[in-house]
């Protein structure tokens, strides 16, 4: 009997490892595959981009077609609608992100903010453009970097809204309860406790977002438009680097061309810059 029970053990314990096997090969050959495109897709952007990419690049207007010049005002256009939108989202997301975390997990009202929350996470941005298209510029009769910048922190907001959320959720529940046993307020328990505790996981949704808009080109077509000069008026149509990339890209001139690969590389770079610096701050916390 025992021989027949230990036959029966060694039989299921073989076929767990031909199936441990098959999943284990299985999922390498997903990785290897996810792998091989994004290193292609990142070799294919240094190679073209680097061959676009010069000190004219990054001190020049956008140029006519076949005449030299660079993205200065692009580059300029991006990081101002980027870094305003990123400071109007961030604080109005992680505030209805605690809110919904710490004061209010089911109510009627909670429910319908996260319902509202998750339409505008998986709706196509260019439905949010053609939105604030409609609010902003009809109204003011006027494209402009204002419009581009409340397209962006629409995006922004959602975003870093359920990363907070989730993140504050994650926080043990005795941690909350120590400091309140200690006298602690609510206010000053989730600032010194729970946020702090949460802060790599939220500074991460705020570079997810960050990474989210600086390539979005719909709602800056419908909203900031382009402008092939240097503004610094957030009142009038202003250039930015998705948009240019996207019309030198389309066009049969290949200084456009080389230009809208350089524009790639650097939005790329910027990314991930982003990112490493985000680890490098929130290191001790992960």
């Amino acid at each position: 009997m025992s021989a027949v029970l230990k036959s029966h053990r060694d039989a299921k314990f073989a076929r767990r490892k031909v199936v441990n096997a098959v999943a284990i090969t299985l999922a390498m050959a997903a990785m290897v595959f996810g792998l091989f495109w994004l290193f292609w897709i990142l070799f294919e952007t240094l190679r073209l981009g680097l061959s676009g990419l010069s000190v004219a690049t990054l001190t020049q207007m956008t140029p006519p077609p076949n005449d030299s010049g660079g993205l200065a005002n692009a580059i300029y256009g991006s990081f101002l609608m980027v870094m305003f939108a990123t400071f109007i989202g961030t604080p109005i997301g992680v505030m209805a992100g605690i809110y919904l975390a710490e004061y209010d997990t089911k109510s009627w009202l909670s429910a319908v903010t996260r319902f509202v929350n998750d339409i505008l996470l998986s709706a196509p941005s260019i439905v949010i453009g053609l939105f604030v298209y409609a609010v902003v510029v009809s109204r003011y009769k006027s494209f402009s970097g204002w419009a581009g910048i409340v397209a962006l922190s629409l995006i922004v907001i959602p975003v870093v809204i359920r990363t907070t959320e989730n993140m504050l959720q994650l926080i043990p529940s005795a941690l909350r309860e120590a400091a309140y046993a200690l006298g602690t307020p609510k206010w000053k328990v989730i600032l010194s406790i729970t946020m702090k505790a949460a802060r790599a996981g939220v500074i991460t949704g705020v570079m997810l977002a960050v990474a989210r808009i600086a390539g979005e080109t719909a709602p800056l077509l419908f909203t900031a438009l382009s402008n092939q000069f240097w503004t610094s008026s957030l009142s009038e149509p202003m250039a930015s680097l998705p948009v240019t990339i996207f019309k030198f890209a389309m066009s049969p001139y290949e200084n456009w061309q080389n230009l809208a690969w350089a524009g790639v590389l650097l939005i790329t770079t910027a990314v991930l810059a982003l990112n490493i610096l985000a680890r490098y701050v929130t290191r001790s916390k992960i």
